[in-house]
């Protein structure tokens, strides 16, 4: 199978880590990272696919990093995530270029649905 790269951008260490693994043993190449900024510092190298994206987090809100990402990618495709409850975020974030939003905890086969359904929308080719 090809590799579609995930980049998994959350300041929760334990759920990034676990949800990079569970990707990776699902065929993408799959790589977390804990901050908006060490993400935005990352971009170019990782070069990701596609981004799942927190909207929480302590340096730099998801809505902030989003705005960044789809100025200068704008062909990388943002997934939100928050676990505070609000649809709201999620709403905005899609108003400016996030391909959708789900909600904490995430269940794994619908993440795993709306990568690929993101990355078909890409038009971006999966190493491999």
């Amino acid at each position: 199978m090809s590799e579609i790269k995930v980049l998994i951008v959350d300041d929760e260490i334990e759920f990034a880590s676990a949800l990079s693994e569970r990707l990776e043993l699902r065929g993408f190449k799959a790589h977390a990272l804990h901050s908006g900024l060490e993400a935005l510092a990352r971009l170019d190298d990782l070069d990701p696919d596609i981004m799942v994206l927190d909207l929480k987090m302590p340096d730099m809100n998801g809505l902030e990093v989003l705005y960044e990402v789809k100025a200068k990618k704008p062909a990388i495709e943002v997934i939100m995530l928050t676990g505070h409850g609000s649809t709201t975020s999620g709403i905005v974030g899609m108003d400016h270029g996030a391909f959708d939003y789900m909600m904490k905890p995430v269940d794994i086969g619908e993440l795993v649905t709306k990568i690929k359904l993101a990355f078909e929308k890409s038009g971006r080719k999966a190493d491999g």
